[in-house]
């Protein structure tokens, strides 16, 4: 049997994404989840004791205070680069709790 459509399978997924805007940026949104952990390290890591999004915010949960003064200083450089490792603009805001 011979192949006439032949095509690469990321060509593939970026059509369905393109397609299905909301999986997308749901998938962006758990990529920047899992990508707290390496982007910050495992000293910040160890002190986050939750996370999610709601509404374009991530919210976070910190058991050390101190921590909490120190990421709202860096707050907007810490937007870019989760939106940066997610590939996409997933967050506008991070409320530190």
């Amino acid at each position: 049997m011979k192949r006439v459509n032949t095509q690469l399978l990321g060509a593939i997924l970026d059509d369905f994404f393109e397609q299905n805007p909301k999986l997308a940026d749901k998938l962006a949104e758990v990529r920047l989840l899992d990508s707290w952990k390496t982007a910050l390290g495992p000293a910040v890591s160890r002190y986050t004791d939750q996370l999610f999004i709601k509404k374009r915010t991530l919210y976070v949960r910190l058991t050390s205070s101190v921590l909490k003064s120190e990421l709202m200083m860096c707050r907007e450089q810490l937007i870019t680069k989760l939106n940066n490792e997610a590939g996409r603009n997933v967050i506008d805001a991070i409320t530190l709790i």
